[in-house]
This record gives C-alpha cells, structure tokens and sequence, in this order.
C-alpha cells in the first residue's frame, strides 16, 4: 500500500522544498516549522501542503 505524502512550502517563496510522510492523519491543522530554504537563502516559515 502507498503511503501519502505531504509537502513543505516555503511562505515567502512559494517553492515546494521538503517531502515528508504525515504521522496524525486525523488532524485538522497543518503543520509548520522553520526551515532553511535554498531559494531563499535563508531560514523562512514552511507549511504543509498536499
């Protein structure tokens, strides 16, 4: 069986950098964590996305 996978987004650019496997399927807010972001150039805000 596939496991689904959610992507991190960087806030100020836009651009998809990260994968990663949601653990909670059941919750209802979206992850956020500060990452560093090579398009940026910087530690920025990322959120999850689908």
């Amino acid at each position: 069986m596939a496991q689904k996978k959610a992507a991190l987004a960087c806030i100020e650019c836009g651009q998809r950098n990260y994968q990663m496997t949601p653990t909670q399927m059941g919750k209802t807010t979206r992850l956020e964590v500060k990452k560093y972001c090579r398009y940026c150039n910087k530690h920025t805000l990322h959120k999850e996305t689908k």
